[in-house]
């Protein structure tokens, strides 16, 4: 017996859910969600990683489609044939550098890529924003896995950093959280991707860490679930966007790792998959992100997560991207 009780995990059944999601493809929902294969597959291949069954799914049909998904400019669209897009080039480094196929593209066009969506308005105190995709769309997401993508290459140092530590800066509310750009509401999707983004730059000194752990603690409800910001329902997917940062603020105790486990749990298919919430259909989404939330509270019998990157931490040591630890304020130790 554990310290989770008898919350058990269908370990078996999700890697089978897993497998089985590319044989669906008779089912118009296969088809629908096209544009999101790339992510799929970075979910997956995540669960199965933090479940210790990383070869469940062929290794080298992966890099193939992956690579395959890559455009001229340098971007990897969510399918073949899709334009470019920062979301979707981020998890096909992922992918490869879990797979440690990284080295089977040419990092100077993916950096170049990135780049190239990065601008700087003067007329905003300096803020450097960076865009999604040519068509201009901006948010701290964005910013985030800028950083994110070019530290797999060792080339963050050609982004305009102090730019986006202003624009993120200038996302951050009263409450301590962070909005989708500055003016937007906090939510805590949009905290990960700030504080993650802050801690790759070593800039977590930005942060107000007491203020931001209370509000994110305050996401988990009496059910053991957590919401994404005042008011809304528990969603399983919470697990990782809340506990992964409050576990850079290193404040995970905050919340009741116990409850949040007998949520999750209580999430599953008795056929596999983790749905948003008890009672509802399962998905790849809510499978990776659930289990990456159990992964982050030390759930037994799981690969340790690393809360910046979302891949397994022996997979970022042997990258060498484990190193944002050390920029994070000694005072936090306490």
């Amino acid at each position: 017996m554990t310290m989770f009780g008898t919350n058990q995990l269908l370990v078996d059944k999700h890697v089978e859910f897993i497998q089985n999601l590319d044989k669906k493809q008779d089912g118009l929902e296969y088809w629908m969600t096209e544009h999101l294969r790339v992510s799929g597959i970075y979910w997956g291949l995540v669960a199965l990683f933090l479940l210790d069954r990383p070869q469940a799914l062929d290794h080298e049909q992966i890099i193939a489609y992956v690579r395959g998904c890559q455009n001229a400019d340098g971007g990897f669209g969510g399918h073949t044939n899709h334009d470019s897009h920062l979301l979707y080039t981020m998890s096909s480094v992922q992918i490869l550098s879990m797979l440690n196929a990284l080295d089977q593209i040419d990092g100077k066009k993916v950096t170049k890529y990135v780049l190239s969506l990065q601008q700087t308005n003067k007329q905003t105190n300096g803020q450097t924003t960076v865009c999604g995709d040519v068509w201009g769309e901006h948010d701290t997401r964005f910013a985030f896995i800028a950083m994110a993508v070019l530290s797999f290459f060792n080339t963050q140092d050609q982004l305009d950093t102090n730019g986006i530590v202003e624009y993120i800066r200038g996302a951050m509310n009263y409450d301590g959280g962070f909005g989708s750009k500055p003016g937007g509401e906090s939510h805590a999707a949009q905290v990960y991707t700030c504080v993650a983004a802050l801690a790759v730059a070593g800039r977590l000194d930005v942060v107000d860490r007491d203020r931001l752990s209370g509000w994110l603690a305050e996401r988990q409800l009496l059910c053991g679930g957590m919401n994404g910001r005042p008011q809304k329902l528990e969603d399983v997917c919470y697990a990782w966007w809340v506990g992964s940062a409050l576990d850079i603020l290193r404040r995970r105790h905050w919340i009741s790792a116990e409850k949040l486990v007998e949520f999750v749990v209580s999430a599953q298919d008795e056929n596999g998959g983790i749905a948003d919430r008890p009672g509802d259909v399962a998905d790849v989404y809510h499978t990776c992100f659930g289990i990456a939330g159990l992964s982050l509270v030390r759930y037994p019998g799981l690969n340790e997560v690393d809360p910046v990157y979302c891949m397994p931490r022996s997979v970022v040591k042997r990258l060498g991207l484990h190193k944002w630890q050390d920029k994070v304020p000694k005072s936090w130790s306490q």
